[in-house]
């Protein structure tokens, strides 16, 4: 009967385990570089401007809340609660699946409670090429609390203009 050296088994699995690693890095590291969606995120990373997905309600002036188009990405429930008026409902899941309902020739302002997930939609869909799309910041709690419509005219009329 032959003998074996445990160093040996433990070493040489040790070896190629460290082998198998590479390899399998190797050939992810490969796999990143190639991926089509990777180099649209990274080339939209790379040329987008930090505010031009964002608006703030005090942005928009009230009379300019007519030519938006509004989504509300909360859930059917909270929309049914309150929401922005003139605001159509469409999950933040669902939006780049109908994406086909919103226009290309007007802004388009999403929200949600807080602004983090209806970013998320807004990602995905200015990467589809709808530069158009923007995220309204502080999302339907900031709205109601700067003064909803009025938001515009509270900031500015602060500020003294």
């Amino acid at each position: 009967m032959k003998t074996y050296n445990a160093r040996f088994f433990v070493t040489g699995g040790l070896a190629a385990l460290v082998l198998l690693s590479a390899a399998i890095f190797t050939r992810t590291a490969v796999a990143v570089e190639a991926d089509p969606v990777a180099a649209a995120i990274e080339e939209y990373m790379e040329f987008t401007e930090y505010s031009s997905s964002l608006i703030w309600p005090e942005q928009i002036p009230k009379q300019d809340w007519k030519n938006i188009k509004v989504i509300d990405a909360r859930d059917a429930a909270q929309f049914a609660k309150e929401h922005i008026p003139g605001a159509v409902n469409i999950e933040w899941r669902k939006i780049v699946a109908r994406r086909a309902e919103l226009p290309s020739d007007s802004m388009v302002l999403v929200y949600c409670n807080s602004g983090s997930l209806s970013a998320q939609s807004v990602f995905a869909l200015r990467l589809l090429g709808m530069d158009n799309v923007k995220v309204l910041q502080d999302g339907f709690e900031g709205w109601k609390a700067k003064g909803g419509f009025d938001a515009h005219q509270r900031a500015t009329k602060a500020a003294g203009h």
